[in-house]
């Protein structure tokens, strides 16, 4: 019998690592399908919230644009108000007569504003001048 154990000793030995192999094949396996799993949720998760940030951010931007839109409008608006203003005009045309060489009493009489403000622009305007 000795000798048959050695000639099946090789074998044996071949059949057991054979075995262990096939185990650990199928533990490997199973791992690799749990992570497969995970990986696959994880990736779906990943996409909803890159979804979810790409809609905000779109949203974000259409506001960006409405906003920046109005902005616009307010200061055509405002500009458009500025050079409409009767008492900038009253104000501009007495500056322009003062350097015409216009007094109080013609500012008043030509621009339609009081005699304190008539000598203040007069004042002004020549201090600038100046």
């Amino acid at each position: 019998m000795p000798a048959s154990w050695t000639t099946l000793a090789p074998w044996l030995l071949t059949a057991a690592v054979l075995a262990v192999m096939l185990v650990q094949s199928v533990v490997t396996q199973r791992q690799i399908r749990t992570l497969r799993a995970q990986l696959k949720s994880r990736c779906d998760s990943l996409g909803r919230e890159l979804h979810a940030t790409g809609s905000g951010s779109m949203g974000v931007g259409h506001r960006v644009v409405a906003c920046e839109r109005q902005l616009h409008e307010m200061r055509g608006l405002l500009d458009e108000m500025r050079q409409n203003d009767p008492l900038r005009i009253s104000y501009d045309e007495a500056s322009r007569l003062v350097e015409l060489g216009a007094d109080v009493d013609d500012l008043m009489n030509t621009c339609g504003i009081s005699r304190p403000e008539a000598e203040l622009v007069s004042a002004l305007r020549r201090k600038s001048a100046a």
